[in-house]
């Protein structure tokens, strides 16, 4: 037959079929790995790496390492390669990861609920001055990272962290990660229900366990019973948010299917009001129906949105229900808004047993080992044994008397730690970005800090809550998308045509209030020499045109392309 405008596929070759192979779901039988991730999982556990570390990497140093070890299992003990000193980020995504690899490497010290004993603070500072030259950066999931870490002194961390309860069991890889708390949980005056029993339960019942050790990809949690939202609950592949409800009392709405990265998804509601009691069952439930129908195929779809995507949310619960509970969640009412814009509990607030927490920001996350343990040494000189980290890349120390809080706050301004941040100070988050990261492409952590000198001197006036994120890749780890203004790190031509490090501009995202994703306009880019005078600009701006009580987000959404600009 002869191809015809009607008929073009007449002439077209015929196309070789080919079996489907599904997108390697374990629950419908499909267990033959289908990439190099799968294979190395399937062919060892990653919690089994930890003794040929003790017993034989560790004894033999860095060149004895297994490449599937070295960038596979080792991250089932929170150990990533470094990125090796010199290499711009124009070299990112071109050179092997052999290439790339520093002999040190990121140690990830997780932090569930960001609960700490000043005792475990102290030791975190101990570790990273004589092992990790000072390095100890707070991230947005409560957790410690270390850097330049040597092979040989990982046994001999352990043992340290461990002696006081501490832990790098799972803290990366195709694993649960950290679950997130509220870090004011059983103290707040204003909080719905105590998440931390459950938290525990779920240590006590997940980590380490073999049965929720291989993944299709990472797991992350959030558990908080706080009326403030305060754990980025909307992004997390699992939530429990305190609700209550109106006949049963206080529990946890259920969230899933949260995550950011290059294809972000805002999580859903199941619309299931979950008792404290039956949080971990519920848990265990939804991490298992990850590990059975998560799609390992493709590890750009691994994750648990894209199957909750696919789903949607009732099918999700029916089968939560009827495969993994045995029988019926109970119906119950979505979170309240929260009343407050910030939720990072920066300040000084009443406990509701009559002392009070002081909480204070670190620019971008970024403190030191000598800092850590100052800060221990502060919290106990002013009657506290515990302090907390949080999702903003803050610190709080609990249990201080009230004739207490001001010496105490004075000794954190002398660390430059202030209890009363600049909006700029208390809104800015970074990544680790190029300087460790092999992932990265521009920096980020020296390019915060120094953002909010500028514009603390440049807009002093500036009183309205406002979230500035920046990001070293495309892979949202400080959260970008749902930022006020969120910079996503790239090269960028400046005005003599040459590529220099700079950021894509989202603006207007946001949690909690009206949760959504940040608008790009087109081709608006900035260099990173750029940034300070286009941040500048665009707050002005937002000042000049915003009606009465309109938050940032909310003016970003509607402003011209030109107001934007």
């Amino acid at each position: 037959m002869a191809a015809t405008p009607q008929n073009p596929a007449a002439s077209a070759p015929r196309r070789k079929v080919s079996r489907h192979r599904g997108e390697g779901q374990w629950a419908v039988g499909h267990f033959t790995p289908l990439n190099g991730n799968e294979q190395f999982k399937k062919d060892d556990d990653g919690l089994n790496v930890r003794t040929r570390i003790e017993t034989i990497y560790s004894k033999r140093g860095f060149d004895s390492i297994d490449p599937n070890d070295l960038r596979g299992r080792m991250r089932w003990w929170g150990l990533y390669t470094q990125r090796k000193p010199g290499i711009d980020g124009g070299k990112t995504a071109i050179l092997e990861p052999e290439e790339l690899d520093d002999e040190y490497f990121m140690l990830r010290v997780r932090i569930d609920g960001g609960r700490l004993t000043t005792e475990q603070l102290r030791v975190i500072g101990e570790i990273s001055q004589e092992f990790a030259r000072g390095t100890a950066d707070i991230t947005d999931r409560q957790n410690v990272q270390y850097h330049w870490i040597r092979i040989e002194d990982v046994p001999e961390i352990w043992n340290r962290l461990e002696a006081v309860g501490l832990s790098t069991t799972e803290a990366c890889g195709d694993t649960p990660r950290v679950i997130i708390g509220s870090p004011v949980a059983g103290i707040a005056e204003d909080e719905i229900i105590d998440g931390s029993p459950a938290i525990e339960e779920i240590q006590r019942r997940i980590i380490g366990n073999k049965a929720f050790s291989n993944l299709p990809r990472k797991f992350k949690s959030a558990i908080s019973g706080s009326p403030l939202l305060d754990v980025a609950h909307e992004i997390n592949d699992v939530a429990f948010v305190g609700v209550e409800h109106p006949e049963h009392g206080p529990g946890f709405d259920l969230w899933v299917g949260g995550g950011l990265s290059t294809n972000p998804k805002i999580g859903v509601r199941l619309g299931a009001w979950v008792p404290l009691d039956e949080v971990p069952d519920v848990y265990e439930g939804v991490i298992s129906i990850f590990r059975d129908y998560g799609y390992r195929r493709l590890r750009t779809r691994a994750r648990l949105k894209f199957l909750v995507a696919d789903w949607g949310a009732e099918k999700f619960r029916q089968v939560l229900e009827d495969e993994y509970l045995g029988r019926r969640l109970t119906d119950g009412p979505a979170p309240a808004q929260p009343v407050e814009r910030w939720r990072d509990h920066v300040g000084v607030h009443r406990q509701k047993d009559g002392r009070f927490y002081v909480g204070f920001a670190p620019r971008v996350g970024r403190v030191d080992g000598a800092t850590l343990s100052k800060i221990a040494d502060l919290a106990e000189a002013h009657g506290s044994g515990r302090v907390r980290t949080t999702v903003e890349q803050k610190m709080i120390v609990l249990d201080v008397e009230e004739t207490q809080v001001q010496s105490l706050v004075d000794a954190l301004e002398a660390l430059d730690l202030t209890a009363k941040p600049s909006p700029f100070r208390r809104g800015t988050m970074a990544c680790t970005g190029i300087e460790y990261c092999k992932l990265a492409i521009v920096e980020t952590k020296a390019r915060g800090s120094s953002l909010i000198d500028e514009l603390e001197r440049r807009i002093p006036d500036f009183d309205e809550p406002i979230t500035i994120n920046i990001n070293g890749c495309p892979n949202a780890c400080a959260r970008i998308q749902v930022a006020d203004i969120g910079l996503k790190g790239q090269l960028v031509l400046d005005t003599n045509g040459e590529q220099v490090e700079g950021y894509q501009v989202h603006l207007g995202g946001a949690l909690g209030l009206e949760a959504g994703f940040g608008r790009k306009v087109r081709g608006l880019k900035v260099t990173a020499e750029e940034l300070p005078d286009y941040v500048e600009r665009v707050l002005k701006r937002f000042q000049e045109e915003r009606e009465d009580g309109e938050r940032f987000a909310a003016w970003a959404a509607r402003a011209s392309e030109e107001a934007l600009s």
